[in-house]
């Protein structure tokens, strides 16, 4: 058993990864940031401890640390994923301030492990699936800001040779994702028998089932030695289009309606090729996916007819801008 923090744990991933640590029988300390919704949290069992803390206040965030005396840190507070989070100065805030801050309390303290979250995004728009290794181009202020994260935390695991990582995760869904995203909209219309509005049907995403990213979380806590500060996509490395997503949710779910195609305008991050070159985490940490779309959506599906008690959350924030992580 490992003493643990999550930070953004209120966040759709964080969820999911704060229930997967405390069902293995891990000391779960769950950071969220004051005033945040804690609806993904209700039902955790009582033996989760959790903290509110500002991670961009620095000493909050060090007594933060030093209370919780935590082995392994996963860090997947974000802001700036979705596009109602288009404030700059908080994406600054958050995902580059907050994560100094936690960093150098974290290596005052003495860790295990540090595991950020990283973003897909921060390679931009490619022709192919790019390894770790590759420039990162980003087209983003929220990509700039990912991509600085992990480029500051690859420098200090490298400078005081700290075992420190970061997983640049592709297009994740599951359980708790937020209201308003493209799979659970799927899910929240087609059970009733229609489609939301949709883009091009060769719009291109690479889909991840979130049980697959908590064990790659996993995965990397648990590595010994290696590189310093290294980064691993975690991805399918399928690529699924949004036509092939579509088919699949007409198959699971018995659709007879026609898809709307272009009843939402494209927007700027579409791209007719987004896949995951994952032989790296494959090679080095032993990871893959052990769900496909179409069963990772039948779960995911399963999962919102056993919750009813979130219908109304989901079904009020229908057909947003969808995203990419």
């Amino acid at each position: 058993m490992k003493r643990v923090v999550v930070t953004g744990a209120g966040g759709f991933v964080g969820a999911n990864l704060a229930r997967m640590l405390l069902e293995r029988g891990h000391e779960t300390h769950l950071f969220v940031r004051p005033g945040a919704s804690r609806w993904r949290l209700g039902d955790l069992p009582a033996q989760a401890e959790i903290h509110e803390v500002e991670l961009a206040d620095r000493d909050e965030t060090a007594a933060a640390v030093r209370r919780a005396r935590p082995e392994w840190i996963f860090h997947l507070a974000a802001h700036g994923a979705y596009s109602w989070q288009a404030n700059t100065a908080e994406m600054v805030r958050s995902n580059i301030v907050a994560t100094v801050n936690l960093a150098e309390a974290c290596h005052a303290a003495g860790f295990e492990s540090f595991v950020s979250a990283g973003s897909s995004s921060e390679y931009g728009l490619k022709d192919h699936a790019p390894a770790e290794d590759e420039a990162v181009e980003p087209n983003s202020f929220y990509a700039v800001t990912k991509v600085s994260a992990t480029l500051y935390c690859r420098f200090l695991a490298q400078k005081f040779n700290l075992p420190m990582t970061t997983l640049r995760l592709y297009s994740v869904f599951g359980p708790y994702e937020n209201p308003g995203r493209l799979i659970p909209n799927l899910i929240v219309q087609g059970l009733q028998g229609h489609f939301p509005q949709l883009t091009h049907p060769s719009s291109a995403h690479d889909f991840v089932y979130s049980e697959d990213v908590c064990e790659a979380f996993l995965a990397a806590a648990e590595r010994r030695g290696g590189e310093a500060g290294a980064v691993y996509n975690v991805g399918s490395g399928v690529q699924t289009t949004l036509g092939q997503a579509v088919d699949t949710v007409r198959k699971v779910l018995g659709i007879a309606e026609e898809p709307r195609w272009g009843s939402m305008p494209e927007r700027a991050w579409d791209a007719r090729i987004w896949v995951a070159d994952n032989r790296k985490i494959r090679a080095e940490l032993g990871w893959e996916p052990r769900h496909n779309f179409e069963e990772g959506f039948k779960k995911d599906a399963e999962w919102f007819a056993a919750h009813p008690e979130f219908h109304a959350r989901y079904q009020s924030e229908p057909e947003k801008n969808y995203v990419r992580s």
